[in-house]
């Protein structure tokens, strides 16, 4: 009999770190290697943002703080959830976690009970069906094909819906698509979610500040006030402050559902790090103006992106609204043999052979519950895009 959980077999690694760690060590190995596997800017934490984790150090601020935020930080989350969403919290209704992943699965933990389903808009950050699975819970599918630019239809959501249907997943602008939702797409899924009120909404905001084009980024309690007693309203400083390895993510919702995240929280990890909590402080209190300066390069090099990858033969890629990645269509590959007779039947075999060939890495659309597709993160150089999408290219034309 193993020694390891069964729970365990219910579960499996993050492709997406997956993909990035066989990056390094291909990489240590001395291979020439491209990696666009990485969810994480490669701009650098703020100063200010740095300093004020400096000087809550030198303030001797190192000791454990409550289990769920220092009180400084949620009144500046209160205030966050005011000022940019239109949401009424009391600190009370503010959890504070070690990364928006923390958050989610508190909730999870704290609310399922075998039988409950939680539905899933597919392509998916590759946790989510994981964590379910985890908290005891069943994740069940609805499909966002790429004919509606990756996003779910209010018809394919209320379709998707059963009586056990206990939370709906849903985060906008998307990992891995980075498709947006607008105030009309949001509003008629919401119209759905009124009509089924034994559903709660989990949304994922995480990428709420990357937007391009003019677009104006709405979360689901805001298009429908009557949804805020029963949304989790999750986000985070990591990607907008460039602050991954601090760990700090945060939720707004109901004070009974907050009080459960903490109980979880105090039996797990207690409380996130005390100086996280100072930077995240000044993340949302300080400075702004370098989100729009960062933004700025992210459209750059989705458009450089978006381009290449369009030139590259049986390739299609949508242009996404936010986050930094692109979720290319490589449908036009599938049943395609390499110069050493290996068929491309899927996705997986896609990425596994781009590779081995041109030493790019990017993450199989199955990872994500949709393919033939593959996810590029194009938060890394210019320069690396580029040769990365010329490699792409040469490979795709490879394929006979």
């Amino acid at each position: 009999m193993s020694f390891l959980a069964q729970s365990l077999a219910r579960v499996k690694p993050s492709a997406t770190i997956a993909v990035t760690n066989k990056a390094r060590e291909l990489k240590a190995a001395g291979r020439d290697v491209i990696g666009l596997g990485a969810g994480e800017p490669d701009f650098d934490t703020p100063d200010n943002i740095k300093e004020a984790a400096i000087k809550a150090i030198h303030d001797g601020k190192t000791k454990y703080t409550a289990v769920d935020g220092i009180p400084e930080l949620k009144a500046a989350i209160v205030d966050k959830f005011k000022r940019e969403n239109g949401l009424t919290y009391k600190p009370a209704e503010i959890t504070v976690g070690t990364g928006g992943k923390q958050v989610l699965y508190n909730a999870l933990m704290a609310t399922l009970n075998p039988g409950d389903e939680v539905l899933i808009a597919a392509p998916y950050w590759v946790s989510y069906p994981d964590m379910v699975l985890l908290a005891g819970g069943t994740p069940t599918f609805v499909e966002a094909s790429i004919d509606t630019n990756f996003k779910v239809t209010a018809e394919a959501l209320d379709k998707a819906i059963t009586p056990r249907t206990k939370w709906f997943i849903f985060n906008s602008p998307s990992n891995p698509s980075g498709a947006a939702y607008s105030r009309d797409e949001l509003k008629a899924l919401t119209d759905v979610l009124v009509r089924h009120p034994h559903v709660w909404i989990m949304t994922d905001d995480m990428y709420e500040h990357l937007v391009y084009d003019d677009f104006v980024f709405a979360t689901p309690a805001e298009i429908e006030p009557s949804l805020l007693s029963r949304t989790l309203t999750v986000n985070g400083v990591s990607k907008a402050y460039c602050m991954t390895g601090w760990r700090i993510g945060y939720a707004g919702g109901p004070a009974e559902l907050i009080k459960a995240i903490a109980t979880i929280q105090s039996q797990s990890t207690s409380n996130p790090s005390s100086i996280s909590q100072y930077a995240a402080l000044e993340a949302l209190t300080g400075p702004q103006h370098f989100i729009a300066e960062n933004n700025k390069v992210f459209k750059e090099r989705r458009d450089l992106v978006v381009s290449m990858l369009n030139q590259a033969k049986g390739i299609h890629c949508p242009t996404p609204e936010g986050a930094f990645y692109v979720y290319p269509s490589c449908a036009g590959l599938i049943g395609k043999k390499t110069a050493a007779g290996k068929t491309i039947a899927s996705d997986d075999d896609f990425v596994t052979e781009l590779l081995e060939s041109e030493g790019v890495a990017v993450v199989q659309g199955s990872a994500f519950g949709l393919g033939p597709n593959f996810r590029i993160s194009y938060a890394t150089s210019t320069k690396d895009l580029e040769e990365a999408c010329i490699r792409i290219q040469r490979f795709a034309s490879s394929l006979s």
